[in-house]
Protein backbone atom coordinates (compact mmCIF):
# COMPACT_ATOMS: atom_id res chain seq x y z
CA UNK A 1 0.00 0.00 0.00
CA UNK A 2 2.83 2.84 0.75
CA UNK A 3 4.76 1.42 -2.40
CA UNK A 4 1.66 2.75 -4.51
CA UNK A 5 0.88 5.47 -2.57
CA UNK A 6 4.46 6.61 -3.42
CA UNK A 7 3.90 5.62 -6.84
CA UNK A 8 0.84 7.79 -7.39
CA UNK A 9 2.57 10.66 -5.58
CA UNK A 10 5.55 10.66 -7.89
CA UNK A 11 3.10 10.36 -11.10
CA UNK A 12 1.28 14.05 -10.10
CA UNK A 13 5.00 15.90 -9.28
CA UNK A 14 5.46 14.63 -13.36
CA UNK A 15 2.47 15.51 -14.10
CA UNK A 16 2.98 19.22 -12.57
CA UNK A 17 6.53 19.76 -13.51
CA UNK A 18 5.10 18.87 -17.47
CA UNK A 19 2.29 21.97 -16.88
CA UNK A 20 4.64 24.36 -15.45
CA UNK A 21 6.94 23.40 -18.15
CA UNK A 22 4.25 24.03 -20.86
CA UNK A 23 3.31 27.51 -19.85
CA UNK A 24 5.41 30.46 -21.21
CA UNK A 25 5.12 32.34 -18.09
CA UNK A 26 4.81 35.67 -20.80
CA UNK A 27 8.26 34.18 -22.32
CA UNK A 28 8.39 33.23 -25.87
CA UNK A 29 10.95 31.11 -28.24
CA UNK A 30 12.35 34.79 -29.27
CA UNK A 31 14.83 35.76 -26.66
CA UNK A 32 15.42 39.43 -28.70
CA UNK A 33 12.52 40.64 -29.77
CA UNK A 34 11.64 42.10 -26.48
CA UNK A 35 14.84 43.81 -25.34
CA UNK A 36 14.50 47.41 -26.42
CA UNK A 37 17.47 48.84 -28.56
CA UNK A 38 20.88 50.32 -26.89
CA UNK A 39 20.93 53.23 -27.31
CA UNK A 40 24.11 54.55 -29.59
CA UNK A 41 26.96 55.55 -27.23
CA UNK A 42 27.53 59.27 -26.61
CA UNK A 43 30.22 61.55 -25.91
CA UNK A 44 32.20 61.12 -22.32
CA UNK A 45 32.11 64.23 -20.09
CA UNK A 46 33.59 64.41 -16.58
CA UNK A 47 31.97 65.62 -13.80
CA UNK A 48 32.68 68.58 -11.20
CA UNK A 49 33.55 68.91 -7.83
CA UNK A 50 34.86 65.47 -7.61
CA UNK A 51 38.67 64.42 -7.28
CA UNK A 52 41.43 62.30 -8.47
CA UNK A 53 44.07 59.93 -6.96
CA UNK A 54 46.67 60.02 -9.60
CA UNK A 55 48.91 62.73 -10.90
CA UNK A 56 47.29 65.59 -13.17
CA UNK A 57 47.57 64.91 -17.00
CA UNK A 58 46.63 67.52 -19.85
CA UNK A 59 44.25 65.10 -21.31
CA UNK A 60 41.60 62.62 -20.03
CA UNK A 61 40.38 59.66 -21.52
CA UNK A 62 37.64 57.93 -20.47
CA UNK A 63 39.45 54.76 -19.28
CA UNK A 64 41.55 56.59 -17.44
CA UNK A 65 38.43 58.54 -15.51
CA UNK A 66 38.38 57.37 -11.59
CA UNK A 67 36.82 59.95 -9.67
CA UNK A 68 36.92 59.48 -6.14
CA UNK A 69 34.93 61.33 -3.10
CA UNK A 70 37.46 64.31 -1.62
CA UNK A 71 37.37 62.79 1.60
CA UNK A 72 39.53 60.07 0.32
CA UNK A 73 43.25 60.72 -0.62
CA UNK A 74 43.95 62.67 -3.92
CA UNK A 75 46.05 64.87 -5.88
CA UNK A 76 43.46 66.92 -8.15
CA UNK A 77 39.88 68.50 -7.64
CA UNK A 78 38.05 69.87 -10.55
CA UNK A 79 36.18 72.78 -9.48
CA UNK A 80 34.39 73.02 -13.08
CA UNK A 81 33.66 71.73 -16.25
CA UNK A 82 32.98 73.91 -19.19
CA UNK A 83 32.47 73.28 -23.31
CA UNK A 84 34.92 73.99 -25.66
CA UNK A 85 34.04 75.22 -29.57
CA UNK A 86 32.65 72.19 -31.75
CA UNK A 87 34.45 73.11 -34.81
CA UNK A 88 37.98 71.74 -34.32
CA UNK A 89 39.10 68.27 -35.92
CA UNK A 90 41.30 67.60 -32.31
CA UNK A 91 41.81 69.11 -29.39
CA UNK A 92 43.10 72.52 -28.83
CA UNK A 93 47.05 72.70 -28.68
CA UNK A 94 48.17 75.17 -25.44
CA UNK A 95 48.32 78.67 -26.29
CA UNK A 96 45.44 78.26 -28.84
CA UNK A 97 42.69 81.03 -28.49
CA UNK A 98 40.22 78.33 -27.11
CA UNK A 99 42.69 77.01 -24.49
CA UNK A 100 43.66 80.38 -23.08
CA UNK A 101 40.10 81.11 -22.93
CA UNK A 102 39.16 77.96 -21.05
CA UNK A 103 42.05 78.89 -18.57
CA UNK A 104 40.63 82.37 -18.28
CA UNK A 105 37.43 81.16 -17.27
CA UNK A 106 39.00 78.46 -14.69
CA UNK A 107 40.87 81.33 -13.46
CA UNK A 108 37.83 82.94 -11.87
CA UNK A 109 35.90 80.07 -11.36
CA UNK A 110 39.17 78.39 -8.96
CA UNK A 111 39.20 81.65 -7.09
CA UNK A 112 35.33 81.68 -6.59
CA UNK A 113 35.74 78.05 -5.11
CA UNK A 114 38.59 78.81 -2.87
CA UNK A 115 37.29 82.15 -1.71
CA UNK A 116 40.49 84.18 -2.76
CA UNK A 117 42.53 84.47 -5.77
CA UNK A 118 43.81 80.93 -5.58
CA UNK A 119 47.46 82.21 -6.33
CA UNK A 120 47.41 83.49 -2.87
CA UNK A 121 47.67 80.05 -1.71
CA UNK A 122 50.19 76.82 -2.39
CA UNK A 123 47.63 75.99 -5.65
CA UNK A 124 48.43 75.52 -9.14
CA UNK A 125 45.41 75.27 -11.28
CA UNK A 126 45.53 73.46 -14.70
CA UNK A 127 43.22 72.85 -17.54
CA UNK A 128 42.79 69.45 -19.11
CA UNK A 129 40.78 68.57 -22.20
CA UNK A 130 39.51 65.05 -23.85
CA UNK A 131 41.98 62.68 -25.52
CA UNK A 132 42.12 63.14 -29.23
CA UNK A 133 40.02 59.36 -29.42
CA UNK A 134 37.68 60.93 -26.94
CA UNK A 135 37.50 64.23 -28.99
CA UNK A 136 37.03 62.03 -32.32
CA UNK A 137 33.72 60.01 -30.43
CA UNK A 138 32.25 64.34 -29.63
CA UNK A 139 33.42 65.23 -26.57
CA UNK A 140 33.84 68.87 -26.28
CA UNK A 141 34.58 69.44 -22.46
CA UNK A 142 37.67 71.42 -21.08
CA UNK A 143 38.36 70.29 -16.95
CA UNK A 144 39.68 73.36 -14.11
CA UNK A 145 42.12 70.96 -11.77
CA UNK A 146 43.21 72.26 -9.12
CA UNK A 147 46.39 71.37 -7.03
CA UNK A 148 47.62 71.90 -3.25
CA UNK A 149 51.74 72.15 -4.35
CA UNK A 150 54.32 71.78 -1.72
CA UNK A 151 55.52 75.31 -2.44
CA UNK A 152 55.31 78.02 -5.21
CA UNK A 153 58.85 77.88 -5.50
CA UNK A 154 60.47 75.78 -8.25
CA UNK A 155 60.96 72.01 -7.75
CA UNK A 156 57.33 71.74 -6.52
CA UNK A 157 55.53 68.49 -5.67
CA UNK A 158 51.68 67.84 -5.49
CA UNK A 159 50.97 66.79 -2.13
CA UNK A 160 48.38 63.71 -1.42
CA UNK A 161 45.61 65.23 0.49
CA UNK A 162 42.07 64.71 1.75
CA UNK A 163 39.61 67.19 2.02
CA UNK A 164 37.63 69.41 -0.71
CA UNK A 165 40.10 72.64 -1.36
CA UNK A 166 36.39 74.96 -1.19
CA UNK A 167 36.60 77.85 0.70
CA UNK A 168 40.43 77.11 1.68
CA UNK A 169 41.63 80.77 1.51
CA UNK A 170 38.44 82.20 2.80
CA UNK A 171 39.58 82.12 6.01
CA UNK A 172 43.46 81.78 7.46
CA UNK A 173 44.73 78.20 6.35
CA UNK A 174 47.47 76.56 6.09
CA UNK A 175 47.29 76.43 1.96
CA UNK A 176 47.26 80.82 2.13
CA UNK A 177 50.94 82.12 1.49
CA UNK A 178 52.03 84.56 4.39
CA UNK A 179 55.36 85.41 5.89
CA UNK A 180 58.52 84.15 4.19
CA UNK A 181 62.34 84.05 4.76
CA UNK A 182 64.39 84.78 1.68
CA UNK A 183 67.55 82.67 0.49
CA UNK A 184 70.27 84.89 -0.79
CA UNK A 185 72.73 84.10 -3.24
CA UNK A 186 76.40 85.89 -2.91
CA UNK A 187 75.19 88.95 -4.78
CA UNK A 188 72.09 89.20 -2.85
CA UNK A 189 69.86 88.01 -5.52
CA UNK A 190 66.80 86.04 -4.12
CA UNK A 191 67.04 82.48 -4.72
CA UNK A 192 63.91 80.94 -3.28
CA UNK A 193 61.24 82.26 -0.79
CA UNK A 194 61.05 79.68 2.24
CA UNK A 195 57.81 80.00 3.84
CA UNK A 196 58.16 81.05 7.67
CA UNK A 197 55.36 81.24 11.37
CA UNK A 198 55.30 85.35 11.20
CA UNK A 199 55.64 85.05 14.55
CA UNK A 200 59.39 84.19 14.12
CA UNK A 201 61.76 86.94 12.55
CA UNK A 202 61.71 87.01 8.63
CA UNK A 203 62.56 88.99 5.83
CA UNK A 204 59.56 88.70 3.59
CA UNK A 205 55.86 88.38 2.84
CA UNK A 206 53.44 87.77 0.10
CA UNK A 207 51.29 90.99 -0.21
CA UNK A 208 48.85 89.64 -3.63
CA UNK A 209 49.11 89.17 -6.66
CA UNK A 210 48.89 91.91 -9.73
CA UNK A 211 47.37 90.56 -13.07
CA UNK A 212 49.27 91.86 -15.69
CA UNK A 213 48.09 93.24 -18.71
CA UNK A 214 48.88 91.10 -22.59
CA UNK A 215 52.46 91.00 -23.68
CA UNK A 216 55.40 89.01 -24.13
CA UNK A 217 56.89 86.90 -21.77
CA UNK A 218 59.90 88.83 -19.76
CA UNK A 219 63.25 87.44 -21.26
CA UNK A 220 65.16 90.66 -20.97
CA UNK A 221 65.81 93.59 -17.86
CA UNK A 222 63.68 96.09 -19.74
CA UNK A 223 60.76 93.51 -19.90
CA UNK A 224 60.41 92.99 -16.31
CA UNK A 225 59.61 96.86 -15.77
CA UNK A 226 56.70 96.88 -15.74
CA UNK A 227 55.93 93.58 -13.42
CA UNK A 228 58.38 95.31 -10.45
CA UNK A 229 56.08 98.79 -11.15
CA UNK A 230 52.76 96.19 -10.56
CA UNK A 231 54.00 94.72 -7.53
CA UNK A 232 55.09 97.99 -5.98
CA UNK A 233 51.57 99.21 -6.81
CA UNK A 234 50.55 95.93 -4.49
CA UNK A 235 52.98 96.82 -1.51
CA UNK A 236 51.75 100.24 -1.14
CA UNK A 237 48.07 98.94 -0.75
CA UNK A 238 48.71 96.00 1.60
CA UNK A 239 51.44 97.80 3.79
CA UNK A 240 49.29 100.77 3.77
CA UNK A 241 52.15 103.38 2.43
CA UNK A 242 52.13 106.01 -0.45
CA UNK A 243 52.68 104.42 -3.99
CA UNK A 244 54.95 107.21 -4.76
CA UNK A 245 58.54 107.64 -5.62
CA UNK A 246 59.81 106.90 -2.00
CA UNK A 247 58.18 103.37 -1.88
CA UNK A 248 61.44 101.76 -3.33
CA UNK A 249 63.34 103.10 -0.07
CA UNK A 250 60.96 101.56 2.06
CA UNK A 251 60.92 98.05 1.04
CA UNK A 252 62.25 96.06 -2.08
CA UNK A 253 60.35 93.31 -3.45
CA UNK A 254 60.65 90.11 -5.31
CA UNK A 255 58.24 89.01 -8.93
CA UNK A 256 57.33 86.03 -9.25
CA UNK A 257 55.35 85.23 -12.51
CA UNK A 258 54.15 82.20 -13.68
CA UNK A 259 56.87 80.22 -16.09
CA UNK A 260 56.92 80.46 -19.54
CA UNK A 261 55.00 77.41 -20.34
CA UNK A 262 52.00 78.52 -18.07
CA UNK A 263 52.20 82.30 -19.60
CA UNK A 264 52.20 80.63 -23.27
CA UNK A 265 48.51 79.06 -21.70
CA UNK A 266 46.77 82.31 -20.49
CA UNK A 267 48.09 82.87 -16.93
CA UNK A 268 48.36 86.34 -16.52
CA UNK A 269 48.99 86.16 -12.58
CA UNK A 270 52.51 87.60 -11.08
CA UNK A 271 52.85 86.61 -7.33
CA UNK A 272 54.28 89.71 -5.75
CA UNK A 273 56.24 89.59 -2.08
CA UNK A 274 57.86 92.46 0.14
CA UNK A 275 61.22 91.77 0.96
CA UNK A 276 62.97 94.27 3.38
CA UNK A 277 66.51 92.79 2.58
CA UNK A 278 68.58 94.33 5.17
CA UNK A 279 66.40 93.66 8.21
CA UNK A 280 63.94 91.08 9.70
CA UNK A 281 60.91 91.75 11.38
CA UNK A 282 58.48 89.77 13.78
CA UNK A 283 54.44 89.76 12.84
CA UNK A 284 52.90 90.36 9.66
CA UNK A 285 53.57 94.43 7.86
CA UNK A 286 49.92 94.04 6.46
CA UNK A 287 48.62 97.97 7.03
CA UNK A 288 51.49 98.79 9.22
CA UNK A 289 51.43 102.04 7.43
CA UNK A 290 54.52 104.27 7.07
CA UNK A 291 55.47 104.16 10.63
CA UNK A 292 55.41 100.42 10.26
CA UNK A 293 57.34 100.70 6.95
CA UNK A 294 59.63 103.61 7.12
CA UNK A 295 61.76 105.22 4.04
CA UNK A 296 65.63 104.26 4.69
CA UNK A 297 68.07 105.59 3.10
CA UNK A 298 70.64 103.09 4.45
Amino acid sequence: MQRATRSLVAAFAVAALLVGCSGSGGLDDDLTDDWGALPPPGPFTPAAEVCHEPEFTPTVSLAAYAPVDCAQPHRVETVHVGALPAERAAPPPVGSAELRTAFAECDKRASGFVGDDWRAGRLRLAVAVPSEPGWAAGSRWYRCDLMEVTTTEAAATVVLRTGSLRNALRTPSPVRLGCQQARIDRNRVVQTLVAVDCATRHDAEFVGVWQSPERAYPTRSAQWAPFYEGCRSVIARYAGVPDDAYLVFRSDLVVRPPGAGRWRAGDRGVRCYLWLGDRKVTGSLKGVGPAGLPVRTK
